[in-house]
């Protein structure tokens, strides 16, 4: 990630969003050079959930064909996987196709990256705004020729008259179908899947060529003409204020531009993720304020949340385990009765830490306070729409006075949905005069994350004569502020078994934090999925049941449940037990889950299975462990059902892999630890994430169903960690019940 990036060389996305009505229509304009301009918009009342929202073709003359991308790209493959849907109901040839990242702009509604929700929200719309644009393109072709259009027909940008043969470009039509009235999306044509062009192929990253050769695309590649470069020192106490520095002498160092504190602008920012006290300097090169940091002096207001630390949370949480629940998150008949009457009572402990998300590329964005009191912001972010309604707030200023180009983002992973680095940008480049990039150091960036929040789970169950589950209780000691849960720290009321146990009860306290804490990479079902698949796992094994054979007889016959209610401004579909069942069937299949007994002593194969962001996922990891207690992966096998259609392979095989890698260097490495208020790990050293010989071999099966295209970010994950544990536990005797997994429990005495 070097070189230079300029305002012209933003990448893009394609986006829109779900459920197009008869509200919805086209407009059509001619695009500079000639070509064809297709706007997808909504009229009726504006609304942020029923506004604006855009997908772009432009046509050139010669037939190239830039597809306008509307959200961020943060590594997910949106940039490509959308256009795809475009160019194959266009009829143009994805060799032929360009794209280009969009601007923050009200036209688009909401541009964000998160909850894998690219695929679900865009897939429909961007396929009718394509055959939309191709049936424009077949009109103006019948009226050039003076025949009926039902004797025309469009194939990879061209329009053919099938009875005389004659033929014409794109390029050569785009113009005069930009006169034409726009098609009702309701009533547009769509292709068959049997006759899709490419959708379903493998096609590689549209920027995957630049990334490699090390192009300007990412937010940390920026350069804008009399550019500076600063830092911002914030307290190692989250929420401290800063109540002198040694301002002067930092000035006077070489390449020092200027050195100021900046004070917080609204309460709880540290833990709102907004601009909190810091000191920033300013100098002509970064590494210039980077060593000027190393001679700051700042002194600290103290603040009680020096209290806060590791030992502290884990004290607070056992006797609250020892106390009454606070509050009852679900109650389903009586389980305190059910556990009386239990053949087996089985009960466990788990817990899992703070983590920090560690992105490839730090926090950083580059801005620029004019003359005229408006401001231009490059941001690698998940989120622009909250962050420039962030800076307008703090700045004082109407948010449509801010113009934020959505660079790629060197990573995401729910840590860039926050923007506080863009309005500590913001901010210093008002003072500066000047445009500022602002860049974060790695120690930085680990100190001062919005951490995936830890959680203690207390489990007592009782089985009956068959080891099937009758009663089910989880006291759940998790994080909250100001007396609500804190930021991705809750308990879902209907999370498994919840449902398929006649006595359950979902218990929870709280411990009050002042820290900052946000979603990470498939937020809450990253750290549930441990607790409650191992213990799931606890039970089978308790009961003398396969775990396989104990899941499928809990999900029951295939049956879809009452859906629950719209979020995201979407209807949520329902959970189907036939799918959950599907994935458990196939990655057994896959991986001898039948034959798992003949496996040499010392080694094991453990399964799970989690329902998260539409994706139903199954895995299995085989796995030992070394002389020295660390465990050693050999294989992982994935079944996923995300739907009826894999839009791009290439990209879906590196998400489902990525994420099941991820959550590998969750269950063996990654820990927050706190200490007097403030975060203990400082870089990759202290903070370390999975090495490349640590990655196993990896087979990901895709299951189709009948059902319509879901998202991948994020399914993958959460299985992993239990089935990793549960293999651990067959290969050893030894159960996990804490994160990450400490090699001196497994170490053979």
């Amino acid at each position: 990630m070097s070189g230079k990036h300029t305002a012209q060389q933003a990448g893009a996305e394609a986006g829109s969003g779900l459920h197009i009505s008869r509200r919805a229509f086209l407009t059509t304009g001619a695009a500079i050079g000639g070509g064809l301009l297709l706007t997808l918009r909504f009229v009726g009342k504006a609304s942020a959930d029923d506004a604006l929202i855009g997908a772009y073709i432009k046509i050139a003359p010669d037939g190239i064909v830039t597809l306008t991308a509307k959200n961020p790209e943060i590594g997910q493959g949106m940039k490509t996987t959308l256009p795809m849907l475009i160019a194959d109901e266009l009829e143009v040839e994805w060799e032929n196709v360009r794209v280009e990242q969009a601007m923050l702009d009200p036209i688009y509604g909401a541009q964000f990256a998160g909850g894998s929700l690219g695929t679900p929200l865009n897939w429909l719309p961007m396929q009718r705004v394509g055959a939309a644009g191709r049936e424009m393109l077949i009109s103006a072709a019948a009226s050039t020729w003076g025949v009926p259009r039902t004797q025309c027909e469009a194939s990879r940008g061209v329009v053919r008259h099938r009875p005389s043969g004659r033929t014409l470009t794109y390029g050569a039509l785009a113009s005069k179908a930009a006169a034409l009235a726009a098609p009702d999306l309701d009533s547009v044509r769509l292709k068959r899947p049997e006759q899709y062009t490419i959708i379903g192929k493998f096609t590689g990253g549209v920027d995957s060529p630049r990334v490699l050769e090390g192009a300007p695309l990412f937010g940390i590649d920026t350069m804008l003409p009399g550019m500076s470069y600063a830092v911002y020192e914030k307290s190692p106490v989250f929420g401290s204020r800063a109540v002198r520095a040694n301002i002067e002498q930092i000035k006077a160092l070489p390449g020092i531009r200027d050195a100021f504190i900046l004070h917080a602008t609204e309460r709880d920012a540290a833990v709102r993720m907004g601009l909190v006290d810091g000191v920033a300097i300013i100098a002509d090169k970064w590494w210039d304020a980077q060593k000027a940091l190393q001679k700051l002096r700042v002194e600290w207001e103290p603040r009680s949340v020096t209290q806060q630390s590791t030992p502290a949370f884990e004290r607070e949480a056992a006797r609250l385990a020892g106390d009454a629940p606070q509050s009852i998150i679900r109650r389903d008949g009586d389980f305190h009765a059910a556990i009386g009457h239990a053949a087996k009572v089985v009960e466990a402990s788990y817990s899992y830490p703070f983590l920090a998300h560690a992105t490839l590329e730090p926090m950083n964005c580059t801005a620029h306070v004019k003359h005229d009191g408006s401001v231009e912001i490059w941001a690698p972010t998940q989120n622009p729409g909250p962050g420039a309604k962030l800076v307008a707030r703090t700045l004082g200023i109407d948010a449509g006075r801010i113009r934020v180009h959505m660079t790629r983002v060197g990573g995401g992973f729910g840590r860039r949905l926050n923007n506080d680095y863009m309005v500590e940008a913001a901010m210093i480049a008002r003072h500066a005069g000047r445009p500022v990039k602002l860049l974060w150091s790695r120690p930085q960036d680990i100190q001062h994350d919005s951490y995936r929040p830890a959680g203690f789970h207390h489990f007592k169950a009782g089985l009956d004569a068959s080891g099937r589950p009758v009663a089910f209780r989880d006291h759940f000691i998790t994080f909250g502020q100001n007396g609500q849960v804190a930021s991705s720290a809750g308990l879902p009321r209907d999370h498994f078994p919840a449902g398929y146990v006649p006595s359950l009860e979902f218990a929870q306290s709280l411990i009050e934090l002042d820290m900052p804490t946000g979603p990470m990479r498939n937020p809450g079902g990253n750290a549930l999925a441990f607790a409650f698949e191992s213990f799931i796992d606890e039970l089978a094994h308790a009961g003398g049941r396969d775990p396989l054979e104990l899941r499928l007889e809990l999900y029951g016959p295939p049956r879809v449940l009452p859906a629950p209610p719209p979020q995201f401004g979407m209807k949520i579909p329902p959970f189907d037990t036939g799918r959950a069942r599907g994935v458990l069937e196939l990655v057994a299949d896959k991986s001898g889950w039948a034959r798992r007994s003949a496996l040499p002593a010392g080694m094991g194969m453990g399964l799970a299975f989690y329902y998260s962001h539409f994706g139903y996922v199954a895995e299995v990891v085989k796995a030992s462990v070394n002389r020295d207690g660390t465990p050693h992966v050999h294989k992982i096998w994935a079944a996923v059902d995300i739907g009826r259609q894999i839009i791009n392979p290439a990209g879906a095989y590196n998400q489902a892999q990525g994420a099941i890698l991820d959550g590998l260097g969750q269950a063996l490495h990654l820990n927050i630890t706190v200490q007097d208020g403030r975060v203990v790990q400082s870089n990759l050293n202290t903070y370390r994430l999975l090495r490349i010989d640590e990655a196993p071999p990896l087979e990901v099966h895709f299951l189709r169903s009948d059902n319509d295209p879901t998202g991948l970010g994020e399914p993958a994950l959460p299985p992993v960690l239990p089935a990793l544990c549960n293999a651990l536990f067959i290969a050893t005797g030894k159960r996990i019940r804490s994160l990450p997994i400490d090699p001196r429990l497994l170490r053979s005495t």
